[in-house]
């Protein structure tokens, strides 16, 4: 009668933990971000629990049945398509639900994808904050300009689609002399972390037109 949130690889499926594959194969149930996409990991580790689909769009319809079958003695467990579930992914919501319910939560230790790229930024790691994705419209310039004196280093996810606005975005507010890192394609073949000013990212993703899963690491503002 518990609720086990479940870290999965976000490249290399070696990244998964011997735990983290008994935990999937022993619960009643998995609850996926995206079925089809999560079918290929349970595969590939011979996993064959159920799987029900959990996603944004319905985890505010389905929290209460999920803890309703907790209650009734299942074991769930709970993943993402990659990486760490709450973690800019769906789960917190049914998480926070079961919590109410004085329902047993342990979240296992595993794959997340901004910890490679903030240790390998070579940027103070001592003190930083996660702003996840920032908002893409209403309220992004604010943010932004807020963000502009904090003086831990900060970390966000992006698509590659938007990387070079935001870098442009960020320098104009933060300035030209801010350093910054961008890993890409973490933990897959093609990863690489590219470190500069944000001027000199914004040349580099200019002429090397940015691919996958993007995680920018910017440093805070000196004292």
């Amino acid at each position: 009668m518990k609720l086990y949130v479940v870290p999965t690889p976000v490249g290399n499926l070696e990244d998964m933990t011997f735990r983290a594959i008994r935990i999937l194969k022993n619960a009643d149930l998995i609850l996926a971000e995206d079925t089809r996409t999560s079918g290929f990991l349970l595969k590939h580790f011979e996993i064959k629990t159920p799987m029900q689909s959990h996603h944004k769009f319905n985890e505010h319809k389905t929290v209460e049945t999920i803890v309703q079958r907790i209650k009734s003695g299942q074991t769930i467990a709970l993943i993402s398509d990659a990486g760490t579930p709450a973690i800019s992914d769906p789960g917190f919501l049914v998480v926070r639900e079961c919590v109410e319910n004085g329902i047993d939560v342990e979240c296992l230790p595993g794959a997340t994808a901004f910890v490679p790229a903030l240790v390998t930024s070579g940027l103070p790691n001592n003190r930083f904050c996660f702003e996840g994705f920032l908002p893409q419209k209403k309220g992004r310039q604010t943010k932004i300009n807020e963000l502009s004196t904090e003086r831990r280093t900060m970390i966000f996810y992006e698509s590659p689609f938007r990387l070079v606005k935001t870098l442009t975005q960020l320098a104009e507010a933060f300035g030209s002399e801010r350093k910054a890192s961008v890993s890409r394609e973490i933990s897959k073949i093609f990863e690489e972390t590219i470190r500069g000013t944000l001027p000199e990212l914004i040349q580099h993703f200019t002429e090397h037109n940015p691919k996958g899963e993007i995680v920018l690491i910017v440093a805070g503002l000196e004292e």
